[in-house]
């Protein structure tokens, strides 16, 4: 699926920044829309690009905002608003996962919440925007997506380590322990993962290319809802 016109507009304004069309197009593409396609261009080399520059915006902002933290506080903070977990939130907050162009395969096993594709095409779409506006443009965009983050430091231990962070609010609610279950599907050198998690009464899914990730993703959208109710 190409995104049109609509499309375009509805996601760059959600973005706050214009990225050349051809840019965009090539940042919501994944690589198994690319190999299905006839191996067009896909969104890997703006990923990397995106990567350096989310990077160093966080980077900066954490290092002038807490003057007060040393190395080791500055690394882990940085570490949790940078991880995969954390742009996936930030992609879903935008909606990116419906913009996405995927695989049939990945549309099939719910590649549009994956948090894997979901931050990896967030980097993308940073890298676009620092191609098509500029250094100073593309960072803004990453500072605004990533307020909420860097605004609410108890998302940074649970980014990091969600399994255990529901554990614990788990018991400080008086729940039982959580309990996983994982299914896998696809092929060996590209299986996905589907994990669920349930807390009480609450229970929740996840996704991710390896059985750790899809456990942690359903782990913080938990810990996300107990955090909320507690």
């Amino acid at each position: 699926m190409t995104p049109n016109n609509v499309e375009r507009g509805a996601l760059t304004e959600k973005l706050g920044v214009d990225i050349d069309p051809e840019l965009l197009s090539l940042a919501l593409t994944h690589r198994s829309y690319a190999y299905e396609n006839g191996g067009i261009p896909h969104n890997e080399r703006l990923e990397f690009l995106g990567d350096s520059v989310l990077g160093q915006a966080v980077t900066v902002r954490l290092f002038t905002r807490h003057p007060e933290l040393e190395e080791g506080g500055l690394a882990k903070r940085r570490a949790s608003v940078v991880s995969t977990v954390a742009l996936a939130e930030v992609a879903r907050a935008i909606g990116l996962g419906a913009h996405v162009r995927l695989g049939r395969g990945e549309i099939l096993t719910g590649g549009r919440n994956k948090d894997s594709i979901l931050a990896d095409t967030m980097e993308a779409i940073i890298g676009a925007a620092y191609l098509s506006a500029g250094p100073d443009a593309a960072t803004a965009m990453v500072l605004r997506l990533v307020e909420p983050l860097l605004d609410d430091p108890a998302r940074y231990g649970a980014a990091m380590d969600p399994k255990t962070s529901l554990q614990e609010i788990a018991a400080r609610l008086g729940l039982s322990a959580p309990v996983y279950g994982v299914d896998a599907t696809g092929p060996d050198h590209d299986r996905r993962f589907s994990a669920t998690v349930t807390v009480g009464d609450l229970r929740a899914s996840g996704a991710g290319s390896s059985k750790k990730q899809a456990e942690m993703a359903a782990a913080l959208t938990a810990w996300r809802e107990l955090d909320a109710r507690a």
